[in-house]
């Protein structure tokens, strides 16, 4: 994997922040644009700019093809059965909270339970209270330990005969947890209950086979996949996304409509109301052949060497301290000292480096940890270890500034 050839493909990377060379390390927020993306939602709007479905014109066509293009590349990326199964939306959240609302308020009652994790985003907590207080049902929450990873063992003694859904991050956006979901949803089923998968953070750094996983659902964003912002894809068994309502009406998603009643065209299109975002999906049409083209185990294997050198060179920083498991994937979540992380993430971008300082979106998480923010340093398949050394430095630096809190 030519580390120097893939930076080369991503423009914004090229630049100097505050006097200094970026360092791009937020990337579980959002990942930076190859050229090659950037390329081909341009041609897009340059040459075949259209809407899709309705005209029998050539860009009426060609944008058609490109757009049914893009949800094959998809399916073929995550090993689903059909492109049938492969709905296009803004992203995860929308994703998730099609599950909660076509599926789940559809099917639960009084009684019934839904189990998630305290490591959730919110994304994946709140349409779940939302479902329960609609329907009745009893929101659960596995036990963590204390390095931030789920025991097996505590997911057999939570998930009960009454359990109904299991929802839960493939990877955590703040501890770099990466769950079992393959053993969970295997104790889920044996139970009669779905698994919802969220694959906001599995989908840029692990091989999704959504087969092998034998997840009911799995939601993930483009943007965090070198894709533009705004697009985004939900994963569900047919025999799931055929026998649910649509949660948005119009045009595009009907199959005909009569002055007091309508029907819907079949699945994928029933979920695609209205115009769907054609441009975005171009987009990750073309993220999806540039990360196949390195491959995907290439990218794992180098996040991997990259996170043990910064587990290593963090790990020389005296009052920092780093959250999660030893086991993880490429995200960094610490604290220096007393320092807020704030201020720690103004020190490192007057540096050029660029982290994330906040509770990122998991608040009941960081009650778990005892804290009220992190901040968090993030890798993908354009950083090195060169950048990890900038952190490290930078780090240094607001100890130093920082030094009369410790």
């Amino acid at each position: 994997m030519d580390i120097r050839s893939i930076r080369q493909s991503f423009p914004v990377l090229d630049q100097k922040v505050n006097g200094h060379d970026l360092v791009y390390l937020d990337s579980t927020a959002t990942s930076q644009k190859p050229i090659q993306v950037i390329d081909a939602v341009s041609d897009y709007y340059k040459h075949d700019n259209s809407n899709v479905h309705r005209g029998v014109h050539t860009l009426g066509s060609r944008a058609t093809d490109l757009y049914e293009g893009a949800r094959e590349k998809v399916k073929n990326f995550i090993n689903a059965t059909s492109t049938a199964e492969i709905i296009f939306n803004r992203g995860t959240t929308a994703g998730l909270n099609m599950v909660a609302q076509s599926y789940a308020r559809d099917r639960l009652t009084a009684g019934d339970e839904i189990v998630i994790t305290p490591m959730e985003h919110h994304s994946n907590i709140i349409p779940w209270q939302q479902a329960a207080k609609a329907t009745g049902a009893t929101l659960k929450y596995l036990p963590l330990q204390d390095d931030g990873t789920v025991a097996l063992e505590d997911v057999r003694q939570t998930v009960t005969n009454k359990t109904k859904i299991v929802a839960m991050a493939h990877v955590s956006n703040v501890l770099g947890t990466m769950n079992p979901i393959k053993a969970i949803a295997k104790i889920a089923h044996e139970h009669g209950a779905i698994m919802v998968v969220d694959g906001a953070q599995g989908i840029p750094h692990l091989q999704i086979d959504v087969q092998d996983l034998d997840c009911d659902f799995y939601a993930f964003s483009g943007h965090k996949m070198c894709a533009p912002t705004g697009i985004g894809v939900l994963y569900g068994k047919r025999e799931h996304l055929e026998a649910m309502e649509p949660v948005e009406y119009g045009g595009e998603m009907i199959d005909f409509v009569h002055l007091y009643e309508s029907t819907w065209k079949d699945i994928p299109w029933k979920f695609e109301g209205g115009t769907p975002i054609i441009a975005g999906a171009v987009g990750l049409g073309a993220a999806i052949d540039f990360l196949t083209d390195i491959g995907m185990d290439n990218i794992t294997d180098h996040e991997k060497r990259l996170t043990a050198y910064a587990q290593k060179r963090l790990a020389e920083i005296e009052d920092l301290t780093v959250f999660g498991p030893t086991e993880r994937a490429a995200v960094m979540t610490f604290n220096l000292g007393d320092i807020h992380p704030h201020d720690v993430s103004t020190i490192l971008d007057s540096e050029g480096i660029a982290v994330r300082a906040g509770h990122h979106c998991a608040q009941p998480l960081m009650k778990w940890l005892n804290v009220t923010a992190t901040a968090r340093a993030s890798f993908y398949l354009y950083n090195t270890e060169d950048e990890v050394d900038r952190l490290v430095a930078g780090l240094l630096k607001a100890k130093e500034y920082f030094g009369d809190v410790f």
